[in-house]
């Protein structure tokens, strides 16, 4: 299967499950850790809810939960599928887990479009390149990708 290909079928994946979590009352956010030959290692939803914890991003949620299981130079072969970019703290977590490469659907900038000055959502006017670019190794961005796809998810929630 060609990487674009690939890319399409674990966002879309990525994109299902923020609907399921939007089916729940749950913020439609959700990250899938998948490694380099393709197998599925680890899936998150947003985990505002229960605990109404502001730092409960799927992003964020998953990579503790990878850096307590895998090595960055591990991590560093995998792609992590998210159904919206990264924020600065997610894209921050992604760094420091080692994650080597990021495929997002929709932007950061649309989000914030769409979720305008919501209190539960204070969208960061900061794309996740310009948080990788500031470290010292290089992390991979593919995206906005299937964006069309990813702003629908979010319709009827902000």
């Amino acid at each position: 299967m060609l990487k674009e290909q690939t890319d399409f079928k674990y966002l879309r994946y990525s994109f299902s499950l923020a609907e399921e979590a939007k089916s729940k009352g749950i913020h439609p956010f959700s990250a899938v850790l998948v490694d380099q030959h393709g197998e599925v290692l680890l899936e998150q939803i947003n985990a505002y809810l229960p605990d109404l914890d502001m730092t409960g991003h799927a992003e964020r949620v998953i990579m503790t939960r990878a850096s307590k299981m895998f090595r960055p130079d591990f991590l560093n072969r995998c792609t992590l599928y998210v159904s919206a970019e990264p924020c600065a703290m997610c894209a921050g977590a992604i760094y420091w887990a080692g994650v080597g490469r990021v495929v997002y659907g929709l932007s950061e900038a649309k989000l914030k479009q769409l979720t305008g000055n919501h209190p539960e959502n204070p969208t960061l006017a900061l794309p996740c390149r310009a948080v990788f670019e500031s470290g010292q190794r290089e992390v991979e961005v593919i995206g906005p990708l299937l964006e069309d796809e990813a702003e629908k998810v979010q319709h009827g929630v902000w």
